[in-house]
């Protein structure tokens, strides 16, 4: 009798529990928007953040809610995703401004070398805490490839201790740049065709020292462009891309060889 009295009880409190299992889906459900699964269909599932919700989910939400939310957020869906959310949303397509990952650093083991030698964990975020990494250059790559674990396309490898990108397989999701702790990594345009090679801020003799790649501060580029497109802040040059006319000038007089002249939309169309 006492097993049966313990079945009876544990079918009513099942019973009891499906009802309210029940009457709260029908009376307390939150009601979503019929646009929203043909917009999220749309998406492609990343959930990487680079338009800047949290996830998927959350930029189709936007896009439905009403709050003018613009359709060309989604970096790794390109042209094609935007297109696709303009014909379930009904608006005006808007073009997407691609972007690709790329290292602000020229440190390999030809420029640079080792302070010490790590024994630890073999993780860029492990490492950094250890008097800023095994590296002379605190302010460089780490090289232990966390941004390469992280990568969804397989587009990042580290190669002569310093991480490269494959611009062909970036989708400017933007998840490296997020996970490099020493944020060496920058999101540019696709578009972009010169870029400085140099994280580090220091002054020039100490940065010298360090690595023979590095930018020294000498302020030879920001004379020598024409379109004021560089400006030295920090000791470290900086390009403002919108200005950039793409001359080359810089580069060439740069002592250290540290501004590239690079076409990363070429690379992304040899495919």
């Amino acid at each position: 009798m006492d097993i049966i009295n313990a079945v009876w009880v544990l079918g009513a409190i099942s019973a009891v529990c499906a009802i309210l299992l029940i009457l709260a889906d029908k009376f307390m459900q939150v009601p979503v928007d019929e646009k929203f699964p043909a917009v999220r269909e749309c998406l492609p599932g990343a959930n990487c953040g680079a338009c800047g919700y949290a996830g998927c989910d959350g930029y189709a939400s936007a896009l439905v809610s009403g709050d003018e939310t613009k359709i060309n957020k989604c970096v790794p869906g390109a042209d094609g995703v935007a297109m696709a959310l303009s014909n379930a949303l009904g608006v005006a397509f808007e073009d997407v401004e691609e972007q690709v990952a790329f290292v602000c650093c020229g440190g390999d083991c030809s420029a640079t070398s080792d302070k010490m030698e790590y024994q630890g964990i073999s993780s860029c975020a492990a490492a950094k805490p250890m008097y800023g990494g095994k590296g002379a250059c605190t302010f460089g790559c780490l090289g232990f490839g966390d941004c390469a674990n992280v990568c969804p396309q397989d587009a990042i490898c580290i190669f002569d201790g310093l991480a490269r990108v494959d611009a062909s397989k970036c989708i400017g999701c933007g998840i490296c740049a997020r996970t490099c702790p020493n944020k060496i990594i920058a999101m540019i345009p696709a578009v972009s065709n010169v870029v400085v090679r140099c994280s580090n801020k220091e002054k020039g003799a100490a940065t010298r020292k360090e690595c023979t790649s590095g930018c020294i501060g000498c302020r030879r580029c920001e004379k020598e462009c024409p379109s004021q497109a560089i400006t030295v802040k920090d000791n470290l040059a900086c390009i403002d891309q919108d200005k950039c006319t793409e001359c080359g000038k810089c580069s060439e007089v740069c002592p250290v060889g540290c501004i590239e002249i690079r076409s990363f939309a070429a690379e992304k169309k040899a495919v």
